[in-house]
């Protein structure tokens, strides 16, 4: 009895040391975010002057609003527009390439079909950076420098998500396949009804993380994009940083980098529970 009794004292010990380490990593990842918020709403003078404050100043309306309607090249407004326009169809096209790929692997019988797999997975091997002038010399020759079209597309190729849906489809029952064959139902009918409601929390997990990708692009739009209309936010903000002996506006900076944080946020926040079940779920 003694040693049971010590048993759950050592393992409530243990879970406080856990809540403790986990608490403190937290504080070490938001203390960031927390000043840059706190920047956001004082004035130059109060950051550029140390000690700088650690609770939020008087100015957060007239930051936020001079944020959203400036720019170096372009509002802030427009440039996160734009990088919403280019996560949204990233996203969507990867998913739905993906789904229809690994559908097509799986469930169609086809000469070639385990090599073709296998070349869509080899092209882990050639990120945009590595064909990067070759992928600008396409997309230029069809005219889509400075468009949504050219921003999207180059990007919505998913040889990871391919892999994973096909991975998600092999574990289906083969009788849920005869079953649904039995009762009349077409190969696009499958895919709809039966496939893609199973595949919901796969498809939220990847939506999450393949937004945060589309979103955070930096290379592939500075490269394609010489109208600052068409700029996006990441671009925005390395823009704003002063060049030579120019003074940066501090509080502006730091309350568009909150800005570009917020879209993420709301995605990760409201798909947190298929999110998390979309990584850690087994049972299919």
């Amino acid at each position: 009895m003694s040693e049971q009794r010590g048993m759950v004292e050592r393992r409530g010990l243990g879970h406080w040391f856990t809540h403790l380490g986990l608490i403190i990593g937290v504080l070490f990842i938001f203390f960031p975010i927390w000043l840059a918020f706190v920047a956001s709403t004082v004035t130059q003078a109060d950051i550029v002057q140390p000690p700088m404050p650690l609770l939020p100043g008087g100015h957060f309306i007239e930051n936020y609003t001079e944020a959203l309607v400036s720019g170096v090249n372009a509002p802030v407004a427009t440039m996160m527009f734009n990088s919403l326009i280019m996560a949204l169809g990233i996203t969507i096209g990867k998913i739905v390439i993906s789904l229809t790929s690994a559908f097509a692997i799986v469930y169609f019988r086809f000469p070639g079909r385990t090599i073709f797999f296998w070349l869509i997975f080899l092209t882990l091997m050639l990120p945009v950076e590595v064909r990067i002038v070759p992928t600008y010399e396409v997309i230029a020759n069809f005219g889509m420098l400075n468009s949504y079209s050219g921003l999207i597309f180059p990007l919505i190729a998913s040889a990871t998500a391919t892999f994973l849906f096909r991975q998600f489809f092999l574990t289906v029952p083969d009788e849920l396949t005869e079953a649904a064959r039995v009762d009349g139902a077409s190969p696009m009918q499958f895919f709809w009804h039966i496939l893609l409601p199973m595949s919901r929390t796969n498809i939220a997990a990847l939506f999450v993380i393949l937004f945060i990708y589309g979103w955070n692009q930096y290379l592939w739009p500075l490269l394609i994009t010489t109208d600052p209309s068409m700029n996006t936010i990441v671009m925005g903000i390395k823009q704003m940083f002063p060049s030579g002996d120019d003074l940066a506006d501090w509080p502006v900076i730091m309350a568009t980098s909150i800005l570009a944080m917020v879209p993420p946020v709301i995605v990760v926040i409201s798909m947190q529970k298929l999110f998390i079940r979309g990584l850690v779920d087994s049972e299919k």
